[in-house]
């Protein structure tokens, strides 16, 4: 990804981590609480459209590796929307749940992203060597 706009296939390959990460701390959430896959759905949905939200406001196709902004942003979109579509759609939102979907997502939403720019900047390193 150059300093301009990221590739057509950049984007849609950190669209794809994040949504697939959402995916993994809902399949997470409901296996430790002993659910089985039938409510992945049910749970999944709020999260991606607070995610898709997120990338939306955000216009993150622009720079979607960036921890500051990009990944702040996305992370926050997903977590609120997330609760709030969770809440719209008659499901709960306790304390405790905000919380530990907060710092999951975050570590999730971020920590790709900061495992890219630590990759990027070695190639770049190893390259110059």
């Amino acid at each position: 990804m150059t300093a301009q706009r990221a590739s057509r296939a950049s984007v849609i390959a950190a669209a794809s981590v994040d949504a697939g990460l959402v995916l993994v701390f809902v399949l997470i959430g409901r296996a430790s609480h002993g659910e089985g896959l039938l409510g992945v759905l049910t749970t999944w949905w709020p999260f991606l459209g607070g995610l898709a939200i997120g990338w939306l406001l955000l216009r993150a196709w622009r720079g979607p590796r960036r921890i500051v902004w990009t990944g702040i942003g996305i992370w926050l979109c997903t977590v609120a929307g997330g609760m709030l579509l969770r809440l719209a759609g008659g499901q709960g939102a306790e304390p405790s749940f905000i919380v530990v979907a907060t710092i999951v997502l975050g570590l999730f939403l971020l920590g790709w992203r900061a495992i890219a720019v630590l990759a990027a900047r070695s190639r770049r390193a190893t390259s110059k060597v």
